[in-house]
């Protein structure tokens, strides 16, 4: 089976380990990275490639909606 790789976006530590573990209890999905700013989300996603980015749009520096537009942009098949 083919899991669905999945990164998460938040500047909150917490928040991201939460919805990391909700997410391991599922078999078919995969958490492969996390970042904390949108500058960090768009280095993560070259680099690693997955095909659905959760995202919070209020990031430190360049908003999450900034990141999603240079996401979608750059790869219009990711899911955010």
């Amino acid at each position: 089976m083919t899991k669905i790789s999945i990164v998460l976006v938040d500047d909150h530590q917490v928040v991201r380990l939460g919805l990391q573990a909700l997410l391991s209890v599922e078999s078919d999905l995969t958490v492969v990275g996390q970042a904390a700013t949108a500058d960090e989300a768009v280095v993560l996603v070259e680099r690693l490639q997955p095909q659905i980015i959760l995202l919070d749009v209020r990031l430190p520096g360049r908003s999450g909606l900034d990141a999603c537009r240079e996401i979608k942009g750059r790869w219009p098949t990711i899911h955010v």
